[in-house]
């Protein structure tokens, strides 16, 4: 017997609470929304917005306060600094430069940190340079290994659970030359995704594609609420950020591929049953794999966060958020989706496969 904390007879009303779940859900959309639109915007790190990233290791300690008034010379235009380690003696500094000699910029910074710590010696140990042009072409990227990876993740759901490759398939098929033909017309990346994307979310509605569509809409969830969530925390996204949110789109979508794999086989086994009990049932069955997978990838992230260090902070925390939200929207959003556009009734005949008759089954060939 496998092990488990949780007894499988559990009997939590899980979509009796749904509800409070979409008002929360709603709540954190709209303050990132809002904060993103009127305060700020998202705060782009120098891998998409272009500069210039320099990591110094002092002989002593030296206070942050000190080192970016210091640093805040015309030399090195919008200096930032961030701590990392526990004894202040490492930094990496951030600034954008039209600079694009690596040994100018080095030698500008070797000088102003002599300048202004004499007694204390520095030395660079990684300096990186990144133009505004190639800035912009790994946002893109970015962008698009999001939107391609996501439309696969359709495709492989109505396949697998609906026995609906073929759709799935042309509907992929669509989508990508949609997207090819776009790129023609000049519009931004973002703009192109965005709009590829709702046209999926209505192809999806339309075919009635209800569990492709509802691990897009919980995958779509738990990027937006946890971009959000770092805009206001004011971290910088940058490849570490959309690296770690690429790593949350797959776990999310395992953890909900889990509750959706145990719902049908409910339906197959309790096709008398109503949808919301069907459900409940799935999600109580799952709940002490949930746990205990969701509690031992927050410990290991906890641990990677605490002691990590600074360079890999931004994608630990990135995954700490993400672990949780995406464990919430597996059974809040995702499941709760299929609830509101079937019932019974329609996810059993899904289930169901043509059956062909045999050459010679009964005699004639």
């Amino acid at each position: 017997m496998g092990f488990a904390f949780i007894k499988h007879n559990t009997n939590i009303d899980f979509m009796g609470m749904r509800f409070y779940s979409y008002g929360l859900s709603a709540l954190f959309l709209l303050v990132g929304i809002v904060y993103i639109l009127f305060f700020g915007g998202l705060k782009m790190g120098i891998d998409f917005a272009g500069g210039v990233i320099v990591q110094v290791q002092f002989a002593q300690k030296v206070d942050d306060n000190d080192l970016k008034k210091s640093m805040d010379i015309p030399e090195l235009p919008g200096i930032s600094t961030q701590r990392f380690g526990e004894d202040g003696r490492n930094y990496l500094l951030r600034f954008s430069s039209s600079e694009t000699d690596a040994t100018s910029l080095r030698s500008n910074v070797v000088a102003a940190l002599e300048k202004s710590f004499p007694g204390n010696n520095a030395s660079i140990e990684r300096l990186e340079l990144v133009g505004p042009k190639v800035g912009a072409d790994l946002a893109n990227k970015a962008l698009e290994a999001l939107y391609y990876s996501i439309l696969l993740i359709a495709v492989y759901i109505s396949g697998r659970f609906e026995q609906r490759w073929m759709a799935g398939a042309i509907m992929a098929g669509a989508l990508w030359g949609g997207m090819y033909l776009l790129g023609f017309t000049g519009l931004g990346m973002g703009s192109m995704v965005c709009f590829s994307l709702a046209i999926c979310l209505l192809v999806c509605w339309k075919l009635r594609l209800n569990f492709a569509l509802g691990a897009i809409i919980g995958l779509l969830h738990d990027v937006s609420i946890t971009v959000g969530i770092l805009a206001i925390m004011g971290v910088e996204l940058d490849l570490n950020v959309v690296a770690a949110i690429l790593t949350l789109v797959g776990y999310s979508l395992n953890d909900t591929i889990i509750v959706y794999d145990r719902l049908r086989e409910n339906l197959r086994s309790s096709p008398e049953l109503p949808l919301i009990d069907i459900i409940n049932h799935a999600v109580n069955q799952t709940l002490s794999r949930t746990i205990l997978t969701s509690a031992t990838t927050f410990a290991a992230v906890l641990a990677l966060y605490l002691l990590g260090g600074g360079v890999i902070h931004d994608f630990a925390l990135t995954m700490l958020l993400g672990v949780f939200i995406g464990t919430v929207s597996s059974v809040y959003i995702s499941s709760a989706i299929l609830l509101a556009l079937g019932d019974t009734e329609l996810y059993v005949r899904m289930q169901a496969k043509e059956e062909y008759e045999k050459p010679g089954e009964h005699g004639i060939v």
